[in-house]
């Protein structure tokens, strides 16, 4: 455990770039390692979930070659050996807690004719997979977990999990819950089938996968909630992906930069994908300062748009996030309710359900520590959805504070204490390096 004290800023100035988007790399690692010949990937984060990726591909026979540039960029080089190139593993893949490296994995090897046991770390073990695992058993894989039941009294599956693939048939799947991660696994698994493979989903989620396997020259068509995916037929590397900044690493410090006084940031190359655009919608509708421009004529990441954004200090007010808006930033609304408590007047996040089975219960997690730091907040549960009321208050003090091993509450309320007024203690951020492990390197020389 490494504990963090933090000190009020008073203000934020600079420009910063950012490592590559988490949910992009991981597809392109995926994609690059099904598509036969060699794809270089630059800009690739190097946090524990995206290595887990890299370490399973390995694991499944596939060559990944990494190094590091002048600049300490990451660059990565798979040498892809086709749908049916992967091999079975000597031993179990382990996925520690990366929950896109689990359900994307699923997909892939539902397509193959072999067995693999997958373990996950602790907090994984604890999320529920029935959701994936479900759809793909009706495209015909053979698929073993730990069976539980939900705080609802609902069957669902856990890791570790045993998965026996092959002789898949293409299924239509229309999705109880709204998740990227599912679809990517469906969409993945549809590839080696000889059919289409439909998934319609009930709410829009992000779209990378879908961006990507076009880039991979898959057959897919997108028709605003459904997705159709044509199988049996090889992807085509598209050589070299440039993965744009990660914009939810990027709003922790949008959100510091509209809170604090003083302050001026810029971000440059950073992922503008309408599908992850709900944290910069949703802070500008609250008055936040914020300018984003396009960055032109990038053609090796043409499928992703990219571009900087400049923060300004400003005076937020509350708002309502509906629940249709949820998907577009279901990672930012720990960051989000930090600024809701400091908005002036009354925010409600509608239909938030999903934040109780991420890598820790976040609304718990949260709305704990914000309490304690003096936030107004009230949590309204009912059988078909869950709301989070927060009373905007003008300050926070500082507290003795948790982040329940989990590395989005962890650098939220790193931005809660900046903003406080005292000392904030967080108990442990090591949890940090599950995604952001360079958050706190890029932030000091920043803060006035």
């Amino acid at each position: 455990m490494k504990s963090l004290l933090i000190k009020p800023a008073f203000g934020l100035k600079g420009e910063i770039a950012l490592s590559g988007d988490k949910s992009i790399a991981h597809r392109s690692i995926i994609l690059g390692s099904l598509a036969p010949g060699k794809t270089t990937i630059e800009n690739f984060p190097s946090n524990k979930d995206c290595q887990k990726t890299i370490s399973a591909f390995k694991k499944l026979g596939i060559k990944i070659r990494q190094k590091s540039t002048r600049k300490g960029d990451q660059v990565i080089t798979v040498f892809g050996k086709g749908l049916k190139g992967i091999k079975k593993p000597k031993t179990a893949i382990f996925v520690g807690d990366s929950g896109t490296t689990l359900r994307l994995l699923l997909g892939v090897l539902a397509g193959q004719n072999f067995e693999t046991k997958l373990i996950a770390g602790k907090s994984l073990s604890q999320r529920p997979m029935l959701r994936v695992t479900e759809p793909l058993r009706m495209m015909g894989a053979k698929i073993y977990g730990q069976t539980g039941k939900r705080a609802n009294g609902q069957r669902e599956e856990y890791p570790p999990i045993i998965i026996n693939g092959g002789n898949l048939k293409a299924i239509t799947y229309r999705m109880s819950v709204a998740s990227a991660q599912v679809k990517s696994a469906v969409l993945l698994a549809g590839l080696y089938t000889r059919g289409k493979t439909r998934v319609i989903e009930p709410i829009s989620t992000r779209d990378h996968a879908e961006r990507m396997l076009k880039l991979f020259k898959a057959r897919i068509k997108v028709q605003q909630n459904s997705i159709v995916i044509k199988g049996g037929q090889e992807l085509v590397s598209p050589g070299k992906i440039i993965i744009p900044g990660d914009i939810s690493s990027a709003s922790f410090f949008i959100a510091l930069a509209s809170l604090l006084p003083n302050a001026k940031l810029r971000i440059r190359k950073v992922s503008l994908n309408p599908s992850r655009y709900g944290i910069i919608r949703v802070l500008k509708r609250m008055g936040a300062d914020i300018k984003v421009s396009k960055c032109q004529g990038v053609k090796v990441s043409r499928f992703e748009p990219m571009g900087d954004i400049i923060v300004r200090s400003s005076s937020l007010r509350g708002t309502t996030v509906r629940k249709e808006e949820i998907p577009s930033l279901i990672d930012e609304l720990p960051i989000l309710m930090v600024a809701a408590s400091l908005a002036k007047g009354r925010t409600v996040f509608e239909g938030v359900g999903e934040l109780r089975v991420k890598e820790t219960d976040r609304i718990r997690s949260m709305s704990e520590n914000l309490k304690k730091m003096g936030a107004i907040i009230q949590i309204n549960r009912t059988a078909k959805a869950e709301n989070i009321i927060i009373k905007g208050v003008k300050l926070l003090k500082g507290a003795k504070v948790k982040s329940f091993g989990d590395h989005r509450t962890a650098m939220s309320m790193v931005v809660a204490g900046l903003k406080a007024q005292g000392k904030t203690l967080i108990d442990d951020i090591s949890c940090i390096n599950k995604s952001f492990p360079d958050f706190l390197a890029l932030l000091k020389p920043l803060i006035k």
